[in-house]
């Protein structure tokens, strides 16, 4: 059972997200998972924040090894992409430690289950269109996954499985579970793109949610799981070449579960007035927007991509009453995949964002009169910076643990509420993809990871818009 809080700040923010939800129960009753539509509320929990790390993709698998070649009965791996690259290598690594973890003390095998939507366009463009999927073979697991021969995994129960529906349901979540006690939630892939990433290790109640929304989707089960009899995981002590990390021993914290289930047809169009669309009201996406209508001082945005109607919108209306908001993204990443999901990139809508703030400017033109300026609500100031790595792009192989672009999904409100997971804030994640996320209210937390990421951040952004400068 979640904890009850009385804290004002969640209330303020929780019980119109609730409520959003309440009223689209019978639209999101006939999502893929939906066991949360009829009682929204049982996406509420706690959680124990243990750790959080940046770093590319490599470095924080090779920071999480210890951590998941400590599991005795069971690994759960879910990704987006699935790429032969040095993650791959290190989870090759960690599989044959378990294996012979299992083979040496000779009792049953450990359970490991590997999933992904996409790993190239041939295999996309092809897959079955089932939400069962494709299980693969151990026949397959060395020349089409890069996995070692089945012969040196002796010790492993292993199934691997992926989903993936055309045109554009990519199942974009990243998350680890290990012997169901412990959560990994990070950004990166298993992907050669050495990119600036993030992950964020969790223990308790929010564990469960992890296994429901896995067993629900993965293996269409909807009965609860088992407690495993497992012993306490170790945690992530290795910091390698990581580019931040932060210890951050946060118990009971209050925390939201945020799926956002897949749309094959989202019934958006490119034509006509953008402003108007309404995003399906999945728990990620309408937590957002509550937070981004309900923040009373301050946004702060790190994102891959930031496209999607309702949240330009949304921001655009939070600076008009006064909230101050910051927006760190990429000027050209995966392109091509904005223009076909989007018809239109980050940059062109960065460019739509600060014009239309500099016409609200001039509308804001502070009177004369004394009594009237206290009376008319401030504007917020906009900061827009895009990720530029030191030293300027560097080709793949040759980045030298340089990050190349910004992958991280982070917000965080107020300074107080924090968000992470696999959404972007662009048309892909908002419309049709399957993402997931876990809002954390804690103060305390909230702020380490926002410096964690600062100290990973220095001297990799370039500032487009600051509107301190028009004053």
């Amino acid at each position: 059972m979640a904890r009850v809080s009385s804290s004002p700040i969640i209330s303020y923010f929780q019980e119109p997200f609730i409520a959003a939800l309440d009223a689209a129960a019978p639209t999101n009753a006939n999502d893929d998972p939906s066991y949360y539509a009829r009682y929204p509320r049982s996406l509420i929990t706690t959680s124990n924040l243990e750790t959080f790390i940046s770093g590319t993709g490599s470095a924080i698998y090779e920071a999480l090894s210890p951590l998941l070649e400590s599991t005795d009965h069971e690994l759960i791996l879910v990704t987006c992409f699935w790429a032969r690259s040095q993650s791959l290598q290190r989870l090759n690594d960690i599989l044959r430690t378990l294996s012979e973890k299992a083979v040496r003390r000779g009792t049953e095998k450990i359970r490991v289950r590997l999933c992904f939507s996409s790993s190239s366009i041939f295999q996309k463009l092809f897959h079955n269109q089932s939400l069962t999927g494709k299980t693969y073979p151990s026949s397959a697991w060395v020349k089409k996954l890069g996995l070692p021969d089945p012969s040196e995994l002796n010790g492993l129960d292993i199934k691997i499985k992926s989903i993936f529906i055309l045109p554009f349901s990519v199942m974009h979540p990243k998350f680890i579970i290990i012997d169901r006690k412990t959560a990994v939630l990070p950004s990166c892939n298993i992907s050669w793109e050495e990119w600036f990433e993030g992950a964020i290790t969790v223990t308790g109640p929010v564990v469960e949610q992890f296994l429901k929304f896995y067993r629900a989707f993965w293996e269409r089960r909807q009965d609860p799981a088992t407690t495993l009899n497992a012993a306490d995981n170790a945690l992530v002590e290795s910091r390698g070449a990581l580019k931040a990390f932060a210890q951050l021993s946060a118990r009971d914290v209050h925390t939201i579960f945020l799926p956002s289930p897949h749309r094959r047809h989202p019934r958006f169009s490119f034509f006509g007035p953008q402003e108007a669309l309404r995003a399906p009201p999945t728990p990620l996406n309408v937590f957002i927007l509550t937070l981004f209508a309900r923040a009373q001082r301050s946004i702060r945005i790190q994102t891959p991509n930031v496209t999607a109607p309702p949240v330009l919108s949304a921001l655009l209306k939070a600076l008009a009453v006064g909230i101050d908001v910051r927006i760190l993204t990429s000027d050209r990443l995966m392109i091509l995949e904005q223009l076909v999901t989007a018809g239109t990139t980050t940059s062109r809508c960065m460019k739509k964002l600060i014009k239309r703030y500099k016409r609200l400017f001039r509308k804001f033109k502070p009177p004369s009169d004394e009594e009237t300026a206290i009376a008319i609500p401030k504007l917020g100031r906009l900061h827009v910076s895009y990720f530029k790595p030191i030293g300027g792009a560097r080709k793949q192989g040759r980045e030298g643990g340089e990050p190349q672009q910004s992958h991280l999904k982070m917000t965080i409100i107020d300074d107080e509420v924090l968000v992470l997971g696999s959404g972007n804030l662009d048309r892909a994640s908002w419309f049709t993809s399957q993402e997931l996320g876990v809002a954390f209210f804690d103060k305390e937390v909230a702020k380490r990871v926002g410096n964690a990421v600062d100290e990973g951040m220095q001297a990799r952004s370039k500032v487009v818009f600051d509107s301190e400068e028009m004053h």
